[in-house]
């Protein structure tokens, strides 16, 4: 049944870190014993709490009450967990509350509003809900954690080792990734295995891109198109984590091995793991919205997003679609808002054929 605003899709929570297994995988086999062992223990906890979040019970999240407006204005929580596991931990800073001495904790309070503002002013979306939903974060999670994530409930951050991994907080585009999470679990809800969850991975470094494009007041010609950039340590051979422009060149490190990502369905990966490869082949449609943006030009988010968000949100996309069903949809959403035959829809089409999807 297509899904319309009266009767919603169940949203059941998923946990998704900003950094892929594949990559803390060959760090913990660094030959340097501290390197690796920081990155084990950061698999081991990705481990725990993927599995917790498997096996327990989806409390859900308190919305808005249905009989009142949703707000205008972001609703922040800003929580420190000192260095331990136990969530959320100390409440540092709430909304509208003067910046505190700890950097980390106003990158996160900062991300948060950003992440809220690109929504709701490219896109008339209220929070991540489209409810006024308030936002949740807690930063200084763990012991040189390597990781941030979206645990289906809020955002955690962890400090980085300060050697392969920087403070998770230093990239708004990081922020919004994981938020943005919680806007498909809230709307397509797209399953994390497969096309369907390297789509899911996709949006998020999509709407994550345009967040610090819109933050930064950068066209789409403008844009760096890194995911992360700033997040790799002093000692690592690469850029960010991922890149939209040229997947597969955004790091190669002797630690973390080389950007794995394709560009097109030509290097599509077939693999077991990470979910069926969700962060490494989230490269193609990474990629097409890339194409699609800069042959439109000016404001990524105003026409490639305004496609791409319409296409996530209309309710025709199903949990279970590949990269062929959000192509054709996303051709739909064109020509639905801005008509047949135009650049929109032509850009679009240039998209998805260039990496193998026409």
């Amino acid at each position: 049944m297509t899904a319309t605003p009266s009767s919603p899709r169940p949203h059941h929570p998923v946990f998704c870190t900003v950094v892929p297994p594949h990559l803390l995988d060959k760090a913990a086999r660094s030959g340097d014993a501290a390197r690796a062992d920081l990155a084990q223990r950061t698999l081991e906890q990705d481990a725990f709490l993927r599995t917790r979040r498997r096996i327990s019970t989806v409390r859900g999240i308190a919305s808005t009450a249905l009989d009142a407006p949703a707000p205008d204005t972001p609703r922040r929580t800003i929580h420190d967990a000192q260095h331990r596991t136990r969530l959320p931990g100390k409440k540092v800073r709430g909304e509208g509350q003067e910046a505190v001495k700890d950097a980390t904790v106003n990158r996160a309070y900062a991300g948060l509003g950003a992440t809220f503002e690109l929504f709701l002013q490219g896109f008339g979306r209220r929070s991540i809900d489209d409810s006024g939903l308030p936002l949740n974060a807690s930063v200084h999670y763990g012991e040189d954690y390597n990781n941030a994530f979206w645990d289906g409930e809020q955002m955690v951050f962890g400090d980085g080792d300060g050697d392969l991994f920087l403070d998770f907080t230093v990239s708004v585009d990081v922020i919004g990734h994981e938020l943005t999470h919680g806007v498909t679990q809230y709307t397509a809800n797209l399953d994390y295995h497969g096309q369907s969850g390297a789509l899911n991975e996709s949006m998020s470094d999509v709407f994550g891109s345009l967040i610090k494009q819109y933050s930064l007041g950068q066209s789409a010609d403008q844009a760096d198109w890194l995911i992360g950039a700033g997040l790799l340590g002093p000692n690592v051979t690469g850029t960010a984590l991922r890149s939209m422009k040229a997947p597969g060149t955004a790091y190669d490190d002797d630690e973390l091995g080389k950007d794995p990502q394709p560009a097109t369905m030509d290097d599509y990966v077939v693999t077991s793991r990470d979910n069926g490869g969700v962060h490494i082949n989230s490269g193609i449609p990474n990629h097409a919205f890339y194409i699609a943006a800069t042959e439109l030009g000016g404001n990524a988010w105003e026409r490639a997003g305004r496609i791409w968000y319409d296409t996530l949100t209309g309710g025709e996309l199903e949990p279970r679609a590949d990269f062929a069903d959000f192509a054709r949809l996303s051709l739909a959403a064109a020509v639905a808002r801005f008509g047949d035959g135009g650049v929109e829809h032509r850009a679009v089409q240039k998209a998805w054929s260039t990496v193998g999807l026409g």
